[in-house]
């Protein structure tokens, strides 16, 4: 789904994303720049020696990136383009068209993005989350991560949680072999202690088989007509085979049984099944008929304890599971403009801090000064001299702004305005010109601010 437009309000500069995915550049491109966890330091040590001092590297099946932040954006863009050109052995020029170079708002967007698999292939699958939290320990171990990066990646992570939790973007398989999983989840629980039997040996029934596995099915046995062929599947998939004679006692064991033969007729029928339930004393099975036609009997679904799902019907369930996904990623991209709002505003907040803490240090140092000079028992002169030395740079400088009508770009309005919000002042906007204003002027009236007094 293309993500709706953000907004046009700029973020915090140095965050940045350079790289390639199955969007924007080619297979043998993105094979060029795909680096392995164990070679992800070196890269990192390439761009160090860029000049790029924060930056970690994703690198997946669809994509390699590297995410950054720099103070110097456009030029860390174009440093990270050089060094993953002399790993891709390409002159720079040859990456530009399949490279996006992303930049503060964008940037943000895109990194949130991938973390809540927005931006994958399978939209909702949540690997990419695991292989960037991977690369983020590589980083952090190579001493590369900054407070700024470092902040960004903990709000991905808050981005992720939101949108796996608040939405159903991850709920429903988008893949058959996926759909497969859950159904056997749905019927048995912990595969852990289950047994499968694939019979025959399709591409699809085999992709199912190996998905079953991966999700901790605790056992995998092969049947075929031919037993050399058996004997081969299962040497390649590291599981058990038996001949297609002994397809019956393997039923028996099976709690998962995937058809992948296409005979041409059934070759599980309705009263196999039966004999096999009989034996099984009840216990469920799941019947996962991936071939083409059907390798059992449709019959064998009326009985209470036999599950059966032919193609069409994992088909069905795999579409439900995509258009669901696609419904869910209209609430997940909000959730993921509103998580980059947010960063944004309390990055800007925090921008305040810094000088705010510095005028405290310089008004604790003031008074310090203004209570030695003054004695500790005359706090009339303490808190005079106070005002008078707190005052004596603003009014300086005010005067200064006044005589040249603008100052660095700044109107001595506009810092009448802001003097008045900071400080919370009435009246009027533009400086003490009541007689009253003038009267509380601490230099008293007619008078300025005279550097002795401080």
């Amino acid at each position: 789904m293309t993500p709706r437009p953000s907004g046009t309000r700029s973020a915090a500069t140095g965050v940045i994303v350079v790289g390639t995915s199955h969007r924007t550049g080619t297979a043998e491109l993105r094979d060029r720049l795909f680096v392995e966890e164990t070679s992800q330091p070196a890269l990192l040590s390439a761009l160090r020696a860029a000049g790029v001092g924060q930056a970690l590297v994703l690198s997946t099946c669809d994509r390699s990136e590297v995410q950054a932040a720099h103070g110097e954006p456009a030029e860390a863009c174009e440093r990270i383009v050089e060094v993953l050109a002399r790993r891709a052995q390409l002159a720079p020029a040859e990456l530009s068209d399949q490279v996006y170079r992303l930049r503060d708002r964008a940037a943000l967007r895109h990194i949130f993005a991938v973390a809540s698999s927005l931006d994958s292939r399978v939209i909702g699958e949540p690997q990419v989350l695991g292989q960037l939290k991977a690369s983020h320990r590589i980083a952090r171990e190579a001493g590369m991560m900054g407070g700024e990066l470092e902040a960004v990646l903990q709000s991905a992570y808050r981005t992720a949680k939101r949108v796996r939790s608040e939405t159903a973007l991850a709920e429903q398989p988008v893949s058959i072999a996926a759909v497969a999983v859950q159904l056997a989840r749905k019927v048995h629980g912990d595969l852990g202690s289950c047994a499968g039997l694939l019979v025959g040996v399709g591409e699809m029934g085999e992709l199912i088989a190996e998905q079953l596995r991966k999700a901790g099915l605790g056992r995998l046995t092969v049947a075929h007509p031919s037993p050399r062929r058996a004997e081969l599947a299962a040497r390649r998939m590291a599981c058990h085979f038996l001949s297609i004679d002994a397809l019956p006692a393997g039923l028996e064991a099976a709690d998962v049984v995937i058809g992948s033969l296409g005979a041409g007729r059934p070759a599980i029928t309705a009263e196999t099944v039966r004999a096999a339930l009989k034996a099984r004393r009840r216990r469920p099975m799941l019947f996962l008929d991936a071939a083409v036609p059907g390798d059992v009997d449709p019959a064998a679904g009326r009985f209470d304890e036999a599950f059966v799902y032919d193609l069409d019907d994992l088909e069905r369930l795999a579409m439900e599971g995509r258009t669901t996904r696609a419904a869910a990623a209209e609430d997940a991209w909000v959730i993921v403009d509103q998580e980059v709002a947010t960063f944004l505003r309390r990055r800007d907040e925090s921008a305040g801090v810094p000088p705010l803490m510095a005028l405290r240090r310089h008004f604790e140092r003031v008074r310090a000064e203004a209570l030695a000079a003054a004695g500790p028992d005359d706090a009339e002169e303490a808190t005079r001299l106070l005002v008078n030395k707190l005052l004596h740079d603003p009014a300086e400088m005010l005067r200064a702004m006044a005589a040249t009508k603008v100052w660095n770009g700044i109107e001595p309005g506009a810092t009448g305005h802001l003097l008045r919000a900071l400080f919370g002042l009435t009246g009027s906007a533009h400086g003490a010109t009541s007689e009253e204003e003038t009267s509380r002027s601490p230099a008293g009236p007619g008078r300025g601010y005279r550097e002795d007094e401080d």
